[in-house]
C-alpha cells in the first residue's frame, strides 16, 4: 500500500521560503516509474493543483500562481518529492498534499501559513 508523508510546512512571513518534502513508500514498482503532483487546499476552497513532475523528473508543470516562485523536483534515489516555495504570499496559505495520480494515493497534508 502506497504511503505518502509530507513535511516541511509551517509559519512563514510574506516573502519567505519553505521547502516541502513528500516521502513515498509501498509502491508496486520502483518510485521512478510514477509521476507525482503537489496540490493545495485553502480554507473554504477546493483542492487545486500546484505542480506536477514526471516520473524521471525531466518534465514539470505549474499552475499559473506557482510559476516563477515554486519549484517541484524529486530524488528517485530517496523516494522523495520536493516543493521549493519562494516569495510566499498570504494567499499561499493552505494545506499542501502530495499525490500519485496513477494509484490515487494522497498524503495527509502539511500546513503552510504565510502571515506577518
Amino acid at each position: 500500500q502506497v504511503q505518502l508523508v509530507e513535511s516541511g510546512g509551517g509559519l512563514v512571513q510574506p516573502g519567505g521560503s519553505l521547502r516541502l518534502s513528500c516521502a513515498a513508500s509501498g509502491f508496486t514498482y520502483t518510485f521512478s516509474m510514477y509521476a507525482m503532483r503537489w496540490y493545495r487546499q485553502a480554507p473554504g476552497k477546493g483542492r487545486e493543483l500546484v505542480a506536477a513532475v514526471s516520473s524521471t523528473g525531466g518534465s514539470t508543470n505549474y499552475a499559473d500562481f506557482a510559476k516563477g516562485r515554486f519549484t517541484i523536483s524529486r530524488d528517485n534515489d530517496k523516494n522523495t518529492m520536493y516543493l521549493q516555495m519562494n516569495s510566499l504570499k498570504p494567499e499561499d496559505t493552505a494545506v499542501y498534499y502530495c499525490h500519485v495520480p496513477s494509484v490515487g494515493s494522497w498524503g495527509q497534508g502539511t500546513q503552510v501559513t504565510v502571515s506577518s
